[in-house]
C-alpha cells in the first residue's frame, strides 16, 4: 500500500500530513493487518517533526509518500532546501531543534538524498511494538 501528497509548504501541511498518515494506517486494518494506536501515533510524531522541517525551513512545496510492506512503514518527506539535515546532540537544557533527534530515536535513524531540488528524508518505522 502506498500513498502520496503535496503541499504547498504552508504552516497547514503539518496537520494535513499527520491526517494522512492517521488515515493511511487506519485504512490498512481494514486489510487485516493489525496495526496499534501507539504505532499510529508515532508515525503521526515522526511525520509532523519531517514535515514541520520542510515547512519552516523551505520557501517552496514539499510532499510526503508512506508506503506500508510486511509490518514496516516507510516514511519520506521531500522538499526544495538543499539545507543540510542532521540530529542535534542530545541536550535537555535546549529548548527546541529536537526534531530529528526524536525522529532518529523513534525510528534507528534517517536517510538523506539529494534530488534535482533539494532533498527527501527517508525513515522506516516498525508497526509491531517492540518488547520491553
Amino acid at each position: 500500500m502506498r500513498i502520496s501528497e503535496v503541499y504547498a509548504g504552508k504552516p497547514g501541511a503539518i496537520g494535513s500530513a499527520r491526517r494522512l498518515a492517521a488515515a493511511f494506517l487506519d485504512r490498512t486494518r481494514a486489510t487485516g493487518l493489525e496495526v496499534p494506536d501507539e504505532a499510529i501515533a508515532t508515525a503521526q510524531l515522526v511525520v509532523s517533526e519531517l514535515v514541520t522541517n520542510a515547512v519552516k525551513h523551505t520557501g517552496g512545496p514539499c510532499g510526503i509518500d508512506l508506503e506500508l510492506a510486511g509490518g514496516i512503514v516507510e516514511i519520506t518527506v521531500w522538499d526544495t532546501s538543499t539545507q543540510p539535515v542532521t540530529a542535534a546532540d542530545p541536550d535537555p537544557t535546549s529548548v527546541g531543534r529536537h526534531g530529528m533527534e526524536i525522529v532518529a530515536a523513534l525510528c534507528g535513524g534517517f536517510h538523506v538524498v539529494r534530488r534535482a531540488v533539494g532533498k527527501q528524508i527517508t525513515v522506516r518505522m516498525s508497526l509491531n511494538p517492540v518488547p520491553a
